[in-house]
């Protein structure tokens, strides 16, 4: 197995710094958008769930009265 070369902390932070500089962050408009939307998606992911739990309750309900 080929030994590798351990890097020394003052090039690990170099790197650091270069991949950091590469970094595309985004504006705030769209950080605004992207929240917005991940609200909505949880509001309507979680009265879908509220109304499939709803339905097995109820069904499960109505199989307890058969028994």
């Amino acid at each position: 197995m080929a030994e590798q070369k351990k890097t020394s902390p003052a090039e690990f932070l170099r790197q650091v710094q270069t991949e950091g500089r590469k970094v595309v962050w985004p504006t705030r408009e769209e950080t605004v958008r992207t929240a917005i939307f991940v609200f909505i998606l949880t509001v309507i992911l979680s009265l879908f769930f509220l109304g499939i739990d709803s339905l097995f309750s109820a069904v499960v309900r109505w199989l307890l009265t058969l028994a």
